[in-house]
């Protein structure tokens, strides 16, 4: 059997994890407005940040685990078992961690649709350059492309 201290720091652990998730959600809100917007300055703090809050979630979940039995294969059963309390919370942290992946999946999938414009927008500007570098001759005189009738005439 587990003993109340164990109970406590799981519980706690969970208190924790939960409270991390919900600023992880509203982080990834952030960035999907941010990828909105047509200016995305605001992407790189947020990077950086849902850096580090996905490596404390990370760290929260193996501390938690680490504190389970060995033995322990289902959180919600164990739950059941130990401390009914923490259900409603570990279904929170569960629906959060989906809502999560859902927000970075279509984040990512905003992020392929920013970098397939841009790329459009950079082949567009390469293809301007390479016409426009025939324009001058080695003089710096334009030499337009001619097809060998002189203007005006028929």
């Amino acid at each position: 059997m587990i003993d109340t201290a164990s109970t406590t720091d799981i519980l706690s652990k969970l208190n924790d994890e939960c409270t991390k998730f919900r600023a992880f959600v509203v982080l990834l809100e952030d960035e999907q407005k941010a990828l909105l917007e047509p200016h995305p300055e605001d992407l790189f703090p947020l990077a950086e940040a849902k850096t580090r809050l996905a490596e404390d979630l990370s760290a929260i979940a193996r501390e938690r685990q680490q504190l389970l039995p060995d033995q322990t294969r289902d959180m919600t059963e164990w739950l059941h078992r130990h401390a009914p309390k923490g259900i409603a919370l570990w279904q929170e942290i569960r629906q959060l961690a989906m809502h999560a992946q859902q927000l970075n999946q279509t984040n990512g999938e905003l992020i392929q649709i920013k970098l397939r414009f841009n790329q459009q927008a950079l082949n567009v500007l390469y293809s301007a350059t390479q016409s426009a570098a025939g324009l001058y001759g080695p003089n710096g005189q334009t030499s337009l492309p001619s097809s060998g009738r002189i203007l005006g005439s028929v």
